[in-house]
């Protein structure tokens, strides 16, 4: 088992990365920002070292700071959390030629995936569904592209090929206003994600957002941990998430998930990654894969009982998986609702001092946060204070216990989205399961 491992991130994740490390008996080292000196990771860590400003480019993505830190700390990995610099191929890469392992999967894999033409490829080949459309970048032969755009059927949705988070799209509704968005969405791409290479794909109208937790050694050894739902979104951002997803049947679980576990095979992945689909009319259609730990685990871990973090560890210290796909079983449902620093109406950001903060208890519920009472919210990064999670015996029981948590949960000082998902339990349409990924957009007037 790995001895050391340097935490590369902040916030509810590194101290969620903290605990698992503590159980398996791994020292932790924990860098942080001049303002994230009193974050609960970092005073709970075995060591701690300073790697620079308050903004993101000076510290948390400043590569030479964080392996000079690993250096003089004797740290042995570095888990990379989420956001960040988790899915950098480039960050991967210098970990390792710096003599350190990287808690994630290879960067060659990470190249591989991050861009979405290669990553659908690969798919294709592995034999995972797919949006139908251009199969590869577009040209610069218009005649070409407005071929390809009539034979996939508008609308179509122009995609670059290095994006994420929602940018980098452009959807399109006739062949008039084809040619303008491909131009305009390489020129943002190209500022962007430094790669102006778009591509096209048949726009779904009504799909909900659908995706399946894989664990993968890189030994010829993988699994699929069920599925999560992420259809509840904001401007492409989930809000809230559930496992398993409501009205997908087994059969289709075991049809997709052990596709997505057989593609991990073949192009060698090692650690956890999420395949994300689109699901409309019964069928899958891949999107990308993330290839990192993802913000809602959680739920995946409290209906399979597998703890994803001690998985990427014993993983990355180069150990084969222990676990069989017949060992994966489905216990009751499990919700989460993300907590913000922000205003429920407007969605501005909170930043602020926290005065009383009580954590809701009870059974079935998780909180992962990082917050305490007196702890400041600083303004310089994502406004994600924690997670609240409930698990319960069927989904009626989990949006029970849910309810319950939000009443019990006090966060003063500040603003939090906590009124928004107090409504969105209480919504007939969530209750009933299954909602697209517009349903909460529409739902706000947005």
């Amino acid at each position: 088992m790995l001895t050391k491992v340097l935490i590369a991130n902040r916030g509810e994740i590194a101290l969620r990365i903290l605990r698992a490390c503590r159980e398996l008996g791994i020292k932790t080292v924990a860098v942080h920002s001049e303002p994230d000196r009193e974050l609960k990771h970092v005073r709970l860590a075995d060591e701690s070292v300073c790697i620079g400003p308050a903004p993101s480019a000076d510290s948390y993505l400043n590569i030479p700071a964080i392996i000079a830190a690993a250096e003089v700390t004797d740290s042995v990995a570095i888990h990379p959390g989420y956001g960040f610099l988790s899915e950098n191929a480039d960050f991967a890469e210098r970990v390792e030629s710096s003599g350190f392992v990287f808690i994630g999967p290879h960067a060659e894999t990470i190249r591989l995936m991050g861009d979405k033409v290669s990553a659908k490829a690969a798919m294709e080949a592995a034999g995972v569904p797919c949006v139908p459309g251009s199969g590869g970048a577009l040209g610069d032969d218009p005649d070409e592209n407005l071929r390809l755009a009539r034979e996939i059927g508008y609308p179509v949705i122009i995609k670059a090929a290095g994006g994420g988070g929602g940018r980098g799209m452009r959807v399109v509704h006739s062949e008039g206003s084809l040619l303008n968005a491909i131009a305009l969405t390489r020129t943002e791409a190209r500022t962007a994600f430094g790669n102006d290479q778009v591509y096209m794909e048949k726009y779904l109208q009504n799909p909900r957002h659908i995706e399946f937790q894989v664990l993968s050694d890189g030994q010829g050894n993988a699994v699929h941990l069920c599925e999560r739902d992420c259809s509840m979104q904001r401007r492409h951002q989930k809000v809230v998430e559930e496992a398993p997803a409501p009205g997908i049947t087994e059969a289709q679980r075991k049809r997709i998930g052990e596709r997505c576990a057989a593609a991990c095979v073949q192009i060698g992945y090692r650690g956890v990654g999420t395949f994300e689909f689109l699901y409309e009319d019964g069928e899958f259609y891949f999107i990308e894969m993330n290839t990192r730990l993802q913000v809602e685990h959680p739920v995946t871990e409290l209906i399979t009982g597998i703890d994803l973090v001690k998985q990427q560890l014993h993983v990355a210290a180069g150990e084969p998986l222990q676990i069989d796909q017949s060992d994966v079983r489905i216990h009751g449902h499990a919700i989460e609702c993300r907590i913000n620093a922000e205003d429920p109406a407007t969605f501005m950001p909170s930043p602020g001092t926290i005065g009383q903060f009580h954590c809701p208890g009870g059974p079935g519920i998780r909180v992962d946060s990082h917050i305490y009472s007196g702890y400041r919210v600083p303004p310089y990064y994502d406004s994600l204070i924690g997670k609240l999670i409930a698990h319960g015996e069927d989904r009626e029981a989990a949006i029970a216990r849910m309810l319950g948590a939000l009443q019990e949960i006090v966060v003063e000082g500040i603003k939090t989205n906590i009124p928004l998902h107090q409504d969105i339990m209480n919504d007939d349409a969530f209750r009933r399961g299954g909602v697209n990924i517009h349903y909460l957009e529409k739902k706000l007037g947005l």
